[in-house]
């Protein structure tokens, strides 16, 4: 699988693919692999789409290796509209289980913002990010949804 480090307004992502194929987005990217392959074209344009619009959604292929439950909830995330939040509590609701197991099926998730985990809100506030309840990653969150017009909780 091939690795790139890109620059994005949320500060520097790593991006793996294979082919096309998108395999994961990290937020907290190691060093760029020197295999000497480019990002894919789809990929990058529509990342910089989204970054300039948040409205735009994304429409790429994907190797999300999880679970059958995990692919289940990302798929779920998948259909959130840019700019649509759900609690944790309503998407378990909506699939038939917890709000912990939806909350570990977002932090297993290989690729945050692209499959909108940061939709997924707690009752009482934000909630947390890819594992994270406070620092950067929640920071990148927040960001996320403001830049998709978002109103967040104080």
């Amino acid at each position: 699988m091939s690795y790139e480090v890109v620059e994005t307004p949320i500060g520097v992502v790593g991006l793996s693919w294979e082919g096309g194929i998108l395999g994961g987005v990290d937020l907290e990217p190691r060093k760029a692999d020197e295999t000497g392959d480019r990002l894919p074209s789809a990929i990058a344009e529509q990342l910089d789409a989204y970054f300039q619009d948040g409205r735009k959604g994304f429409d790429l292929g994907m190797d999300l290796t999880g679970t059958l439950f995990q692919r289940r909830v990302w798929e779920a995330l998948r259909e959130i509209t840019p700019g649509r939040t759900i609690t944790y509590g309503e998407l378990a609701k909506r699939l038939g289980t917890s709000a912990r197991a939806v909350g570990g099926a977002c932090r297993a998730n290989p690729c945050p913002i692209v499959v909108p985990c940061h939709r997924v809100l707690a009752a009482n506030g934000l909630g947390g990010f890819a594992g994270d309840i406070s620092g950067r990653k929640l920071e990148v969150k927040r960001s996320l949804l403001r830049h998709e017009g978002v109103r967040l909780p104080e």
